[in-house]
């Protein structure tokens, strides 16, 4: 039985998938294209940007109140890094700075638009069989999912000021066609069977006949949307991704369903005060010094500053080298090939941990802070109970720094 590869049967599945979505898309356009002149013939002046900021405080009081409690936090962010966005001296400015700029409707609509999507593909990957021709198929497929707040924050950033769905349908198409990567592969094997055929004198006899059999390999990597501002953003934006992400744009009433809400908003991680004995050792005072600077900053998949905020692994190294060591940025496998395992564990150490998402080797990583709590950058940075069952599932090793 021969098998092989036939890159001229391989279909182009974005290319299918996008051109379906094109036809409902050019129908979308020309039904808001009608809807749109109708608007204009019946618009008001559009409102000054004080006037605007006065309108979302009367709307959205809790939202404000939210805002005002990230202003500290906002300060000693751009403290940290002077390409960041300028915050004013009233409430107002503050709110502004890190308010998600559009309307609901506007909002709700590139949500909407993007699930849309999502859902498309669900049901492409959904019917596939159906809808296909080949003999055998094979399906690795990531989840298909998204936050809302991720998404939105990335679009204010990408878009500055007020932005309408319309603006940001482009950007919604990148997006989805960054996170989502969907491939085909056909491979087309050299099957026998056998057959019974007549000779000229009326005797049976078989013979093994040759024929193909497709077998289709379907892959669809979800590389998540939290991911991509690393990939597309400079410090700048990143700086101001993360301001939004850590207000969740001050609409936490938008999307109450988002994990976010609960890590941020209704359920914050509790407060913890390291025993006053420990603070004796003054190496792990400077650590610990360093580390709860930055409490309540939200992760940022790659961030490694404060002008970022940071992720796991940024967040250690970036203590650590403000705590008299100089060892760069190392991501979580890197911090731990530096330490020496420990399992006598002491203040200041590092502490490790495995399959906590989908990758080799260590994937998590924190500052153990002693009586089974450690100081890491979770969602946001906060203490943590070691002896949770979920940490007690992850957990690789302790390791002291050199």
């Amino acid at each position: 039985m021969a098998a092989q590869e036939h890159p001229e049967l391989e279909k182009n599945a974005w290319k299918r998938f996008w051109q379906k979505r094109q036809y409902r898309k050019q129908a979308r356009q020309t039904a808001r294209a009608g809807a749109a002149k109708a608007a204009k013939q019946t618009a008001a002046a559009t409102e000054k940007a004080g006037a605007q900021a006065v309108g979302f405080i009367k709307r959205h009081p809790v939202g404000v109140l939210l805002a005002l409690a990230c202003v500290l936090l906002l300060f000693m962010m751009q403290f940290c890094s002077s390409s960041l966005v300028t915050l004013g001296n009233s409430g107002a400015g503050a709110v502004g700075a890190t308010t998600y700029p559009s309307k609901d409707e506007d909002i709700l609509g590139a949500e909407a638009a993007y699930a849309d999507m999502e859902a498309e593909l669900q049901n492409y990957l959904d019917t596939y069989e159906s809808t296909h021709d080949y003999d055998e198929y094979h399906f690795d497929l990531d989840g298909i999912e998204h936050d809302p707040y991720v998404l939105i924050s990335i679009l204010s950033v990408f878009h500055e000021g007020e932005w309408t769905l319309a603006q940001v349908e482009g950007t919604l198409e990148m997006l989805f066609g960054r996170q989502y990567i969907l491939t085909e592969n056909v491979v087309v094997e050299v099957r026998y069977r056998t057959e019974t055929r007549t000779d000229s004198e009326g005797n049976d006899y078989e013979v093994e006949v040759p024929y193909n059999w497709y077998i289709c390999y379907v892959t669809l990597e979800n590389k998540n949307l939290s991911h991509l501002p690393l990939e597309l953003m400079g410090e700048e934006e990143l700086s101001r991704y993360a301001l939004y992400m850590s207000s969740l744009g001050n609409r936490p009433d938008l999307f109450p369903e988002s994990a976010y809400v609960g890590k941020y908003i209704t359920n914050p991680p509790a407060d913890y005060d390291v025993p006053e004995e420990y603070l004796g050792d003054e190496t792990f005072a400077a650590i610990l010094g360093e580390a709860e600077k930055y409490l309540g900053y939200p992760y940022v998949w790659g961030g490694s500053s404060p002008a970022t905020s940071f992720d796991c692994s940024g967040f250690v190294s970036w203590v650590i080298n403000h705590s008299g060591w100089d060892v760069g940025r190392l991501g979580a496998q890197g911090l731990y090939n530096i330490c020496t395992p420990t399992s006598a564990p002491r203040p200041g150490d590092l502490v490790f941990f495995v399959g906590t998402y989908d990758t080799a080797g260590v994937s998590h990583c924190g500052i153990y802070v002693g009586d089974g709590m450690m100081i890491h950058c979770g969602d946001p940075i906060s203490y943590a109970n070691l002896n949770t069952s979920y940490w007690q599932s992850h957990f690789y090793a302790y390791g002291r720094l050199p």
